[in-house]
């Protein structure tokens, strides 16, 4: 199974304040050992809000609207892609990633093709099939 791992923004990820080279050097530490295990399959720090924005639709438009964006506890700072056996081993994993502080960690399931059952169509299952082969080339570029 795939999860999303989603570390939550905090007072300090929003006001642009950069991890240590000590958490840094750690966190790659980590990643190493996911990447060795094969379990990771993405992963990325996030901009402050500051920097990004938010596009809300409704009525037959779209409506745009600059960062910042107040509430930091539903903002993220970063995540993961990771493949694993099951919501056990995410949190197996996890317990050993370099966080501290008071960080929230949220791991949620990837929904999978199959998840969806009759409503994929033999079309829309090799459209997907299609779709993720292409962004793993893209990936490579």
């Amino acid at each position: 199974m795939r999860v999303m791992v989603i570390v939550k923004a905090n007072k300090e990820s929003e006001a642009g304040v950069l991890p240590s080279r000590e958490l840094l050097t750690e966190m790659g530490k980590f990643n190493e050992e996911l990447v060795k295990a094969g379990v990771m399959l993405a992963g990325e720090g996030l901009h402050s809000s500051a920097k990004g924005v938010r596009v809300k639709f409704g009525g037959g438009k779209s409506t745009v609207t600059d960062g910042p964006f107040t509430e930091t506890k539903e903002l993220i700072a970063g995540f993961w892609l990771w493949q694993v056996r099951s919501m056990d081993e995410a949190v197996e994993w996890l317990k050993r990633a370099p966080f501290g502080g008071g960080t929230e960690i949220e791991i949620r399931p990837v929904f999978e093709t199959a998840d969806f059952g009759d409503a994929v169509t033999p079309e829309l299952a090799a459209q997907e099939d299609r779709q993720r082969a292409q962004a793993a080339q893209n990936a490579k570029k």
